[in-house]
């Protein structure tokens, strides 16, 4: 089964990737990942890709396509993909069906994580990490046992992520928003498009996401 999973950024899509793959073996296929290590390993597309970069242009949509066609081709016939931060434009979805097409494959379901965006700027702009252990908290929804206390390991110092503010989460809602709006009404012409609540609790979106696949 090979699907892609849209959500901007704090609606899970990390989260919910990685349930799939522990569940049913399936692949995770981000493009950004797939660039580093291929760069890193000096493959022949990222040695492509490793000098488009170093001219400080953008990586073109047929070394990407490359790079997923690669991919492909090294999985065993039945372990599914799922795409994330791919595609992003008509000319990449037309690019993936292709890719698809050529390794014997077709794209089975289009998973949406919707947020509320007031919500997710709370759920994003109240998280917090203790700096030692890393264990993470919130300001509305988990706050540590005794105030200024981690409860995993007694440290007393937090952090919070520099981006993590208002302007910075809002910011990339209107960059997914921009981003998939020309790829949905592919999908949902097909009629493979399913949306589901991103804000639920975590158990929940993955059982919905399940019941998308088992159907």
């Amino acid at each position: 089964m090979n699907i892609i999973l849209l959500g901007p950024p704090g609606a899970g899509k990390g989260t919910q990737a990685q349930r799939l793959v522990d569940a049913h073996g399936m692949r995770q296929l981000s493009t950004g990942d797939m660039l580093r290590a291929a760069v890193k390993a000096g493959t022949p597309v990222g040695l492509e890709a490793k000098a488009v970069m170093e001219r400080g242009e953008l990586v073109s949509d047929e070394i990407v396509s490359k790079l997923i066609d690669a991919e492909l081709a090294a999985m065993g016939p039945d372990t599914g993909a799922i795409f994330d931060g791919y595609p992003r434009t008509a000319a990449q979805a037309h690019s993936l069906d292709e890719i698809l097409a050529g390794r014997g494959r077709k794209l089975d379901h289009v998973i949406e994580l919707e947020v509320n965006e007031d919500a997710l700027v709370e759920r994003i702009t109240g998280r917090f990490t203790c700096a030692k252990c890393g264990e993470g908290y919130h300001d509305t929804f988990k706050l540590p046992k005794v105030e200024g206390v981690c409860d995993k390991c007694g440290s007393t110092e937090f952090k919070r992520r520099p981006d993590d503010n208002e302007d910075t989460v809002r910011t990339r809602m209107a960059e997914y928003r921009a981003k998939t709006a020309p790829i949905l009404p592919i999908y949902e012409a097909r009629g493979i498009v399913t949306r589901v609540d991103g804000m639920g609790e975590i158990d929940a979106v993955t059982q919905e996401i399940e019941a998308v696949l088992a159907g």
